[in-house]
């Protein structure tokens, strides 16, 4: 457990005010004051500015506030660890996905995981990779199921899947009868597209440039489920894994050549993260369904 002033010190520097911090700890200003004061005296050097409209750390508050953040970290995991059974008969695990996988494989490998391990409480979150990331630094999350193409120093990447990207059309669409379609096909296509902060709408546009194709995009959504719903009320056509097709009756995936919409999967974790028993086991049976869509 963390010292009072320390987790005063931390109260302020999230509210940027001794006012809000005191409020939110339920304690009286001069008293979180005091205890601030302490904890400064006992460093030998100011945490924060008050000179200012609102309470900001100084220099030396930064680095110390980075260092209290990581013992934060090491002391959640001691406390996980201390609770993590190894016969899985209780616990739980964090795990965030990155949205095309949701509709094709994250649903298998939930199932089975728990059909074998009931009593783990599993917490879902479906997010694009770059916000993914700085939550499993911040140990907000266990494991992670995104892309090659990871950002930060600080995660760890493990091979899961490769997956190719492929015209997916619906079934009365011009092309839907194709098994193949040349890339440059795709020139004056009216198409629907994941919007740019997704991983799979960034490699495709980068594709389109090395091509040199121009599609027409009639449309952007956010949502996987509402670009998938488009391409099959409309004769509008995009670009995602084969395997969403290959599990629904209205949709088409139809192979471009070349083949070069090819990407890899990668299960995420922060380096150095105590890994527990649940996603152990998770990770383990993952890297099984992975095989299973090869």
């Amino acid at each position: 457990m963390l010292s009072r002033g320390i987790n005063y010190f931390l109260a302020v520097a999230e509210h940027r005010s001794f006012t809000r911090a005191a409020t939110a700890l339920y304690v009286s200003q001069p008293a979180l004051s005091q205890q601030i004061r302490r904890l400064e005296e006992s460093l030998g050097t100011q945490l924060f500015d008050r000179t200012g409209r609102a309470t900001c750390l100084t220099d030396a508050g930064e680095v110390y506030f980075r260092y209290v953040r990581r013992a934060l970290q090491v002391l959640e995991e001691g406390k996980r660890a201390i609770h993590d059974v190894v016969d899985l008969s209780c616990g739980s695990l964090r795990v965030a996905v990155t949205p095309t996988f949701t509709t094709y494989f994250i649903g298998p490998l939930i199932e089975s995981f728990h059909d074998l391990y009931p009593d783990i409480t599993l917490a879902i979150r479906e997010m694009p990779q770059i916000q993914m990331e700085p939550l499993l630094v911040d140990n907000q999350l266990d494991v992670g199921i995104a892309f090659d193409e990871v950002r930060s120093p600080d995660i760890d990447a493990e091979p899961l899947l490769s997956e190719m990207l492929a015209l997916v059309v619906g079934r009365d669409h011009r092309f839907a009868q194709c098994e193949t379609i040349g890339v440059s096909a795709l020139n004056d296509e009216s198409m629907v597209l994941l919007t740019a902060e997704f991983a799979t709408r960034v490699q495709i546009d980068r594709y389109f440039r090395q091509s040199d194709i121009r599609p027409r995009v009639r449309m952007e959504a956010n949502s996987l489920s509402a670009v998938i719903e488009i391409v099959r009320r409309t004769g509008l056509a995009t670009l995602l894994p084969a395997n969403i097709a290959s599990d629904r009756d209205d949709l088409v995936a139809i192979e471009l050549t070349p083949s070069e919409l090819r990407r890899t999967a990668v299960l995420l974790q922060r380096k150095g993260a105590y890994r527990t028993v649940a996603a152990r086991a998770f990770i383990e049976l993952a890297h099984a369904c992975g095989v299973g869509r090869r």
